[in-house]
């Protein structure tokens, strides 16, 4: 029983990073219907980034941890917004839908060849700002960091929920989220709100990252699995659904953890792949998503 509670807590903590990542996936789609394919290299920088500024890599650390999580959400909202200007914008404008595609792919391969080249391709060891010793909840062992990632992400998208109802720049986000055309008849400026949706998607990403990293081996390639994953939960739990994306990344968490230990870690990703594909083929807006109604 022991092992199987501390599996839960291990796979709940992987669940709300995976989480985190979806829920930018959810703002982009919200504002533009547009998705950042890019959104796990976003993750990535924001973790090498953190080592920089945290670690001993290129002379450090010159932050503590604590005051690096800012540094790093703000570097992350720069480069999301710097996504949306050269690969979604111009997309938008034309109304092609590859083209966002295959921009955001590109910039994504473009950012994880250039972290390869000042970071190089070895994995590396960050820092944790907590105790490494694990702590006995109920009778079975959680790490600190574990327990940081669950509140951390928590704390974080209902900081956003927060602003969407309660701030004057949140309802323009939800304005445009529910009618694109009449939010700008209301003198709404949309790209700005889009190229916002973008900045907070790639600030999420980067949290994450920072948040991830002691718990991990940090390096060019650790995006892109957790990219792909997170996008799973935001299609498992639907796109249209905050409540859907921690459903679906606890589900994804849990399900690798207790599949990888009580029948092998080569088939631990088999569970959340087999979940993807009923829910595409029985309820494709997702568990907690909402079906689109296209007016003719």
């Amino acid at each position: 029983m022991e092992i199987f509670l501390q599996l839960i807590y291990s796979g709940v903590a992987l669940g709300m990073i995976y989480g985190v990542i979806a829920f930018g996936y959810q703002l982009t789609f919200a504002t533009s219907g547009t998705l950042n394919f890019g959104q796990g290299e976003a993750l990535m920088l924001g973790a090498l980034v953190g080592l920089s500024l945290a670690g001993t890599i290129h002379g450090g650390p010159y932050l503590n941890y604590w005051v690096m999580i800012p540094v790093v959400v703000v570097f992350g909202a720069a480069q999301g917004a710097l996504v949306e200007w050269i690969g979604v914008r111009p997309a938008i404008k034309i109304k092609s839908e590859f083209g966002w595609i295959m921009s955001t792919i590109a910039l994504g391969i473009i950012f994880k060849n250039v972290a390869e080249n000042i970071w190089g391709r070895d994995d590396l060891k960050f820092p944790s700002p907590l105790p490494e010793s694990p702590l006995k909840v109920f009778g079975a062992n959680i790490l600190p960091m574990e327990i940081l990632v669950v509140v951390g992400a928590v704390l974080m998208m209902l900081g956003v929920e927060f602003f969407n109802r309660k701030t004057i720049y949140g309802k323009a986000v939800v304005a445009t989220f529910n009618d694109r055309d009449a939010a700008k008849l209301m003198g709404i400026n949309t790209g700005l709100v889009i190229t916002f949706s973008y900045a907070l998607s790639s600030a999420t990403a980067g949290f994450a990252g920072a948040l991830i990293a002691p718990l991990t081996l940090t390096g060019a390639t650790m995006g892109a699995v957790l990219g792909l994953k997170a996008f799973a939960v935001a299609i498992i739990g639907g796109l249209t659904s905050g409540l859907g994306i921690i459903v679906g990344g606890i589900i994804l968490g849990v399900a690798e953890t207790t599949t990888g230990f009580y029948i092998s870690t080569g088939y631990k990703d088999v569970p959340g792949l087999v979940l993807l594909l009923l829910v595409l083929a029985f309820k494709p807006s997702g568990l907690f998503g909402k079906n689109a109604i296209k007016k003719v």
